[in-house]
């Protein structure tokens, strides 16, 4: 029998150009999550351990203020386009586009006022919460109009995102979520985490964390996650690949990335009991070990998230497939409606 959702939302707060921003909370018998209009993002998910007890198992904050930071993109809706563009630029129909840089040489995530930073519309919906975004023809370099919507719901012990675009000229798309994962349930220390990735291969990158083109098998590399290992068995190996993200930050070929909807992770804390079932439609997903996390974004309780306190995977299409002919396309034409979802999947063992 279903566990039934209830769905709450409260005003939390504005922002400093005078927008409102509310915080929408989904609960059900297993899981609670917390969805604000700012970036669309995730700001908490509770789940229970062995014991039955429900803690938290995100890094965010009970707070409107720590995010108009900027920092740290914690829990929030990407976009346009996920992850790292090559100088900013990319070629559509022989055009010239240019993204503001914001991350060294490359633009990173949409740019530096991407959708993780808009206030986003909302409803409520059965099970979940709405939210929709009209980014307008050439906001951060883009063209098209694009309307998005991404809807949360819960359904049973499982979190699910479903993205919808639309665009009235052609550009280049590629959301994802942003959310740092820590199963402890006391933002405890994850390096034993037990990671399982269904990928043979993955996407490595040049001294500017921008993709080669090349896909490279996983076997024979710290890369390789087939099995399920430790988060932290070898992120400090001297590994060319590690030394250059100072961690784990690489997308993942996911293995039948072409099926409707297929597994793309699997994660387990020993400790807590608690295991995450990631299943996406993307043919690629984002393992961040938290490398760049710097203890500036203050979360629940004034806590400080420091290096690899919470762990990203991000479904996407590949970093820098604008750029990359050989990429699965990002590229979404008038007329059509791009469509994603990730669903996180919750158990205990």
């Amino acid at each position: 029998m279903s566990s039934i959702t209830q769905v709450q939302s409260l005003d939390w707060g504005t922002t400093p150009q005078g927008e409102a921003v509310h915080l929408f909370t989904l609960r059900n018998d297993h899981v609670e999550a917390s969805i604000t209009t700012y970036g669309a993002r995730l700001t908490s998910v509770r789940t229970r351990d062995r014991n039955g007890t429900l803690s938290e198992i995100t890094l965010g904050a009970d707070e409107l203020a720590p995010y108009l930071t900027g920092k740290g993109y914690l829990g929030a809706t990407i976009g346009r386009v996920g992850n790292r563009i090559a100088k900013g630029g990319f070629t559509l129909d022989g055009t010239d586009y240019q993204i503001p840089l914001n991350n060294g040489p490359n633009a990173l995530h949409g740019g530096p006022i991407g959708f993780d930073q808009k206030v986003w519309a909302a409803k409520e919906i059965p099970d979940g919460v709405e939210m929709s975004y009209v980014s307008p023809d050439g906001e951060m370099g883009f063209p098209g109009t694009l309307h998005v919507t991404v809807r949360y719901t819960l359904m049973d012990n499982s979190l699910r995102l479903d993205y919808e675009a639309t665009t009235d000229r052609p550009t280049v798309v590629s959301l994802t979520n942003h959310a740092y994962w820590n199963l402890t349930g006391e933002i405890g220390d994850l390096s034993h985490h037990l990671l399982k990735l269904n990928a043979e291969s993955f996407t490595p990158v040049d001294d500017t964390l921008i993709t080669t083109g090349e896909l490279r098998a996983v076997a024979g590399t710290p890369h390789d996650f087939r099995v399920a290992k430790e988060i932290g068995l070898e992120w400090n190996n001297d590994d060319q690949q590690l030394q250059l993200a100072g961690g784990y930050d690489h997308n993942w070929v996911l293995v039948g990335w072409d099926d409707p909807l297929h597994l793309a992770a699997e994660v387990t804390d020993p400790g807590s009991g608690r295991t995450m079932h990631v299943f996406t439609t993307e043919p690629g997903v984002q393992f961040y070990s938290g490398n760049f996390l710097d203890g500036s974004f203050q979360g629940r309780g004034g806590v400080s998230f420091k290096k690899r306190s919470g762990f990203c995977l991000e479904t996407q299409h590949f970093p820098n497939s604008p750029n990359q002919p050989a990429f699965p396309s990002t590229r979404l034409e008038p007329n059509t409606t791009l469509r994603s979802t990730t669903i996180h999947s919750f158990s205990v063992s």
